[in-house]
């Protein structure tokens, strides 16, 4: 049994006095044939406890339908960390925002559109209880109260950064006991007091989450909720990246000293993140303050871990600090670093362009004015927007009033430029005379919804097409959500290619494989298919990243399909797996 409360300012786990050291590791972000090794690597550190958020956008994909398989498998990897003797935090949202697509909410959410999330708005909170219900069943029976090792749940998540609905925090609350949830609740928020007024509720306590500072974050803690334990929900000990920036970093020996300050203050913490991992598939998020900004496919987010799961110079120096507080020495390590590859340049020699792929892919659907993707059932992945255009006509440019998030023009099946929400435009006309024709197609892709702040019902797609001040109607809507690429039809194929297209290439493997990174340097813009497994975007001509991280299961011993779709045109045909990631 491992039955969390408080007294005053100190946590007891079954009577004693308790000191949580947790790790933030998402099980959603990390290959499962790997969560033995990092709850492992947690263990060996000298951590008692493992914190992840679960991800309702995963579980529940299509409304009503639910997915709890694979790298979804919550129960799994809650049952690896008990095999371990680790503690389990929990933070099931509805919202866990983690740099994650729409903050984790499912994008179906947005076809409700009178509908208000995190707050207490009834339809909202009807999906929310239908996804409860169906997470909660799996969790409860593994609650300490149940004998099991989750010890603590959050209400909600950061609430206060975004709202101040308390009765829709308590609806959150009133859910998790409606569903056998008793163990202790609490609730995190930034140490500011408008977010902690925002954020929490009284019954229940409440923790701080930032990155520095500590003794001037706790004492606003402690000023706003006295007597109670003093926690960092979130110690940021890294940070996340955004195409076009640099790679974020932080010293290991700073990171560490921290940590110690907080433990001989007699807080408990979790960083955030132990393991940081990989935003696979089109699942990152992004940000939009100024500017729209959207994640990295890396989440290696600085971590003690690194994206592959490597031992960091910061997990040193972290275990060597615990090792201090605890007067004593850890075991020595049993973990090592996983064999990486270099499998060197492969060609991939086969191809099938983006028009011939269409009617493979998609069924069109065809509207009078273009609408947004999730108007037509489509959430994730790229959409392309089709039609004709008759002269006679002047050399106005193509203008939109929406572009979610980047949109690449062709004309009569040519490559003519690209717009980026409000980051880039081209200037593209398409004069014609009398008599002439000209196809136009538009592939927009949804690089990520908003994750956080006030932006976050962000529609992907296109509205308002134009050239000039006219309107132009009459198009075809073909949905690409790229989860199954089976029907494309490849021929032999060699050097550039001008139009987006599926590039494929046979990676032969002997032996047992072993993870590797994959470089694109005469590419542009697109994402990464491994028998497959969609490993996630990139985007060399903005950075920081230039590698994908592929790890050893998503492969296997002889052939080895790898795809490319390039959005933009590729200089080449040529790509090369290293053994060293290159995150800028």
């Amino acid at each position: 049994m491992s039955v969390l409360t408080y007294k005053g300012g100190d946590f007891y786990l079954d009577g004693e006095k308790y000191t949580i050291i947790s790790g933030a590791m998402h099980y959603f972000r990390i290959p499962r044939e790997y969560w033995f090794d990092r709850l492992l690597k947690l263990k060996e550190c000298g951590f008692n406890t493992v914190e992840t958020y679960t991800c309702w956008n995963l579980h529940e994909p299509t409304e009503g339908a639910f997915d709890f398989s694979g790298m979804l498998d919550l129960e799994a990897y809650i049952d690896i960390a008990a095999e371990l003797g680790l503690n389990v935090i929990l933070r099931p949202g509805p919202y866990i925002c983690a740099e994650w697509e729409f903050g984790g909410l499912p994008a179906w959410l947005l076809n409700y559109k009178d509908m208000n999330i995190r707050c207490l708005d009834r339809t909202f909170i009807s999906k929310v209880e239908r996804y409860y219900r169906e997470l909660l069943r799996r969790v409860v029976p593994r609650l300490g109260t149940n004998g099991g090792n989750i010890i603590m749940m959050q209400i909600e998540n950061e609430y206060g950064s975004y709202g101040n609905d308390h009765e829709y925090m308590e609806e959150i609350a009133r859910i998790y006991k409606d569903n056998g949830v008793d163990c202790l609740l609490y609730t995190s928020d930034g140490a500011s007091y408008y977010m902690l007024s925002g954020g929490t509720l009284p019954e229940y306590p409440c923790v701080a989450n930032f990155g520095s500072k500590p003794e001037e974050n706790f004492k606003v803690l402690d000023d706003f909720r006295p007597n109670q334990p003093r926690m960092c929900g979130e110690y940021w000990c890294g940070w996340f990246d955004h195409w076009y920036e640099e790679h974020h970093v932080r010293d290991a020996k700073e990171l560490s000293s921290l940590f110690k300050d907080m433990l001989d203050s007699g807080a408990s913490l979790n960083f955030y993140m132990f393991h940081g991992g990989t935003n696979f598939g089109f699942m990152n998020g992004a940000n939009y303050y100024e500017k729209y900004e959207p994640t990295v496919t890396s989440y290696d987010y600085n971590a003690l871990l690194s994206e592959a799961g490597d031992l960091t110079p910061a997990y040193f120096e972290v275990r060597k600090m615990i090792e201090r507080w605890q007067g004593k020495k850890l075991p020595e390590l049993t973990v090592k670093n996983s064999e990486k590859a270099a499998y060197g340049r492969l060609e991939l020699n086969e191809r099938c362009d983006i028009f011939t792929a269409l009617p493979l892919l998609s069924e069109p659907v065809h509207t009078t004015a273009p609408k947004f993707a999730e108007d037509i059932g489509q959430y994730y992945g790229f959409t392309m927007y089709s039609t004709v255009i008759e002269g006679p006509r002047e050399d106005w440019e193509l203008k939109f009033d929406a572009v979610h998030d980047r949109a690449v023009v062709f004309v009569d099946h040519k490559y003519r430029g690209y717009f980026e929400r409000t980051r880039h435009e081209e200037s593209i006309a398409v004069p014609l005379k009398k008599g002439e024709k000209a196809r136009l197609d538009i592939l927009c892709e949804n690089m990520g919804r908003v994750n956080y702040g006030s932006k976050i019902m962000d529609r992907k797609g296109l509205k308002g097409i134009r050239f000039g001040l006219q309107y132009h109607f009459g198009w075809d809507m073909y949905p690409l959500p790229m989860t199954d690429l089976s029907t494309l039809k490849f021929e032999r194929f060699g050097g550039k290619t001008e139009i987006a297209s599926f590039l494929r290439g046979n990676l032969k493997i002997d032996g047992e494989p072993c993870d590797t990174f994959i470089r694109l340097d005469g590419f542009h813009k697109g994402v990464v298919f491994a028998n497959g497994f969609n490993l996630g975007r990139y985007y060399n001509d903005a950075g920081p990243q230039k590698t994908l991280y592929v790890p050893a299961p998503v492969l296997k011993k002889g052939d080895n399909e790898i795809i490319v779709f390039e959005t933009d045109g590729a200089d080449d045909n040529f790509v090369t797996f290293t053994d060293t990631p290159d995150l800028g």
